[in-house]
């Protein structure tokens, strides 16, 4: 759980989202991940993603689409983990054109949320 945490947190510092709003969001979605792996522990390597995925779902109802695509100059939109299933070795992908970004962890600064 800790290693999913610290590869989400390296995204959201790296994309200047990370705030003690934002946090406080990662530690309630690596709170509810952790009983989910505790039921499932075949299924660590699925939980980096599905806490990005779940910390992406929270900023969107607060904050709006994190992280968004550095790559494409028309309409802002967001990222996404692929697999869906947030692993094993997950990515983020343009939401657009399909067309992996970054792994896991592996943001770099100039991307931030949006609208």
């Amino acid at each position: 759980m800790l290693s999913a945490r610290a590869t989400v947190m390296r995204d959201l510092e790296a994309t200047g989202a990370a705030s003690a709003e934002t946090v406080s969001l990662l530690e309630d979605a690596v709170a509810e991940r952790r009983w989910w792996a505790e039921q499932w522990p075949a299924g660590e390597a699925y939980v980096g993603g599905l806490v990005a995925q779940d910390l992406q779902d929270a900023l969107l109802q607060r904050v709006g689409r994190w992280p968004v695509c550095p790559r494409c100059d028309d309409a802002v939109h967001a990222l996404y983990i692929h697999p869906e299933l947030g692993g094993p070795d997950p990515v983020w992908v343009c939401e657009e054109s399909g067309t992996v970004v970054a792994p896991l962890g592996g943001l770099t600064g100039g991307l931030t949320g949006g609208a």
